[in-house]
């Protein structure tokens, strides 16, 4: 989506100005577009008709630069695939909850350091999107929208650097990780509070 919207509004456009664009947006972080992979995928969606090649320049001994725009096909499914982003909730896979399954697996001093430590990275993020957001460079040269996707970003990384800390406290306070009466049953004599048993 990402790619067909960018060449959509930039039209026409070469693949180049595609790459720039969305590095500058650092969308290979938060929407899982890598730069490595937009030319190839320009080309797909040149093969699946959704884009045409408009034209092909040779400039030296330079590689070619295609300039592409959106074909009728292209507008209908870059609306439709804009449409189920906003209108569906899609949960990205995310690494830390499953590290976080296996919380018992872990000492719980280390589990509740890990949680601070991540609770301080995020804490640093924050203050660089805060910085972010009050520079000249969001509130003067982006569209407005971009501070909003900022907003969002600040509040979801402050809900967690909370929950970081909320979890820490519990770990340390030495609450069960399984309820009273799982301790004994069978099947769970793996989840024990930290490392495995030695015996």
């Amino acid at each position: 989506m990402m790619i067909l919207g960018l060449v959509r509004w930039m039209q026409p456009v070469h693949g180049y100005d595609v790459r720039r664009e969305l590095l500058s947006w650092s969308a290979d972080k938060w929407a899982n577009v890598q730069p490595g992979s937009i030319y190839h995928a320009l080309r797909k969606l040149t093969d699946e008709g959704l884009l045409r090649t408009v034209s092909v320049e040779q400039v030296g001994a330079r590689p070619a630069r295609t300039t592409y725009e959106v074909t009728a096909k292209g507008e209908e499914e870059f609306e439709t695939l804009l449409r189920a982003q906003w209108w569906q909730l899609n949960e990205p896979p995310d690494p830390f909850v499953a590290a976080f399954s296996f919380l018992p697996a872990m000492p719980r001093d280390e589990a509740a350091a890990a949680l601070r430590n991540r609770a301080n990275l995020l804490r640093a993020g924050v203050e660089s999107m805060r910085a972010s957001l009050d520079s000249d460079w969001v509130r003067n040269r982006k569209p407005v929208h971009v501070g909003w996707m900022f907003e969002l970003w600040l509040a979801r990384a402050e809900a967690e650097m909370a929950w970081c800390e909320r979890i820490a406290e519990r770990i340390e306070s030495g609450v069960s990780y399984l309820p009273a009466g799982l301790e004994q049953a069978e099947g769970w004599s793996g989840w024990k509070d930290g490392a495995p048993d030695a015996e």
